[in-house]
């Protein structure tokens, strides 16, 4: 039982480290946190594989581009760490805020898989609010 919790805090952490990674960087620790096989699929979208995955994520290491995430909730069974959160993308003055869950399964403390679930209609309305507030003088 204990190793069983041990293991469920690991993938925990990993996922953690992962996106504090992705919001604070270097982005290269999050890649080293990236099974080789990853597989990153997204609502609707293709699914990319390592390489193609890798090559988008470091393109958040540009200053015209960032990444934020506001976790609500993180739980894990075994390998397998399911989120609730908003992530923010932005881009120059423009961010973005919408709703995401995320399935990760993690192999040998790596992430092989990250699936993530969206709303197109939040994020469409999370692109108005940010086109909006770019725009608005601020006082």
């Amino acid at each position: 039982m204990t190793q069983d919790l041990e293991l469920q805090q690991d993938a925990i952490t990993t996922v953690r480290k992962f996106f504090a990674a992705l919001e604070h960087g270097p982005v290269s620790d999050a890649l080293d946190l990236l099974h080789p096989d990853v597989v990153w699929k997204n609502t609707s979208l293709p699914d990319l594989g390592g390489g193609l995955a890798r090559k988008v994520l470091l393109g958040l290491d540009k200053d015209a581009f960032g990444f934020g995430v506001e976790m609500h909730h993180i739980a894990a069974d075994g390998n397998i760490v399911l989120t609730d959160r908003t992530d923010i993308l932005r881009f120059g003055p423009v961010r973005i805020a919408f709703w995401v869950t995320g399935t990760f399964e993690l192999r040998d403390g790596r992430i092989i898989l990250w699936h993530d679930h969206f709303s197109w209609e939040n994020f469409l309305r999370g692109t108005a609010v940010g086109l909006f507030r770019a725009v608005l003088p601020r006082g």
